[in-house]
């Protein structure tokens, strides 16, 4: 009876709600399934750490590959660096040095990522479209991860994989001149994630407790050391480590309703309010950070817009400026 009576109020609903689409004079009109989940034109254009290129993805062959131009050449003279035909590039990015780009790639889907580096000086061979891509882990079955790319060596990576224990990733070093990997820390302890400081330095890590909740520890000389833990019903996570590697900002909402940005001593186990949502209604957004001096230079906040918040006055100038030259856009640098 009760399932009857559910229907019976679902039909009726379905009836006024025609009633009402009719007397305005019908359903509005679809929207094209391409215009929500077709190809972009560009996206993710990313500069060189020189200056000089720009590197975006663009369809080709209807799928989104990489290309690279220098910053005065059309988009239309960009060269090709990638010819995935099956699969769209999946994520990319310059290494420290602008010696080549990496990204990754799964095999026909199965979701198992390995890290190519492609050379964006590089020519084609004769007969091909772009210039070769080197794979870096050249695993099959595993899903590699990258967790830190130091400034202080830029021919390195730091990386997890899963080829021991398919439920974790152990922390390996991976040389991209040469391809060679090594053990750094085998993951016995449900380790989640590896935080580096500025300096390249591992300092933290990220574990899931057996009862589900989420716990920061402290990376000492043979040994970790539990600093902080949030429940499975709060949110708690390393973002990156202030100027002087002493204390780290961290996304929590430990005790509270809303996440904030706060500033966590690993040493001393100390928090800092750094900033909640100034308007008190929904949790803190995303920070970004300075690729020059590590310092915060905005943050920002998700409500029926999102709200930035500039740090760095001559940041969010230079933001502002783009916005009046594309005006009634949303602009996100």
């Amino acid at each position: 009876m009760k399932l009857r009576f559910g229907f019976v109020v679902i039909l009726l609903f379905a009836c006024v709600a025609a009633a009402m689409a009719d007397k305005r004079g019908g359903l509005p009109p679809l929207i094209d399934r391409d215009v929500i989940f077709g190809n972009p034109e560009i996206a993710a254009a990313q500069i060189s750490p020189d200056g000089h290129y720009i590197a975006f993805l663009k369809p080709w062959k209807d799928t989104r590959n990489i290309y690279v131009k220098t910053v005065d050449e059309p988009f239309s003279a960009a060269r090709l660096l990638t010819t995935e035909a099956k699969r769209p590039i999946a994520g990319y990015f310059w290494t420290r040095d602008g010696k080549y780009i990496l990204y990754v790639k799964d095999n026909d889907g199965d979701e198992n990522y390995n890290i190519y580096a492609v050379d964006p000086a590089a020519k084609p061979a004769a007969g091909a479209e772009a210039p070769p891509s080197r794979d870096l882990t050249g695993l099959k079955g595993v899903r590699v991860e990258i967790f830190e790319v130091p400034k202080a060596d830029p021919d390195v990576v730091y990386i997890g994989l899963n080829d021991r224990d398919k439920a974790w990733h152990d922390l390996y070093k991976l040389k991209l001149s040469t391809g060679t990997k090594e053990m750094m820390r085998k993951n016995t302890e449900r380790i989640t994630g590896w935080v580096f400081d500025l300096k390249g330095q591992l300092r933290m890590v990220t574990r899931s407790a057996e009862n589900g909740d989420t716990e920061m520890l402290r990376v000492d000389a043979d040994s970790f050391t539990k600093v902080y833990s949030c429940t499975v019903f709060e949110t708690c996570y390393p973002l990156q480590f202030q100027p002087g590697n002493q204390r780290i900002y961290m996304e929590t909402n430990q005790g509270t309703d809303l996440t904030s940005l706060v500033l966590f001593d690993p040493q001393t186990m100390k928090t800092e309010m750094v900033e909640s949502d100034p308007l008190g209604r929904v949790d803190f957004g995303g920070a970004l950070f300075s690729e020059a001096t590590d310092e915060l230079i905005e943050t920002w906040y998700a409500a029926d817009r999102v709200k930035e918040y500039y740090k760095d006055k001559k940041f969010g100038d230079d933001v502002h400026f783009i916005e009046g030259r594309f005006p009634g856009h949303e602009v996100k640098v």
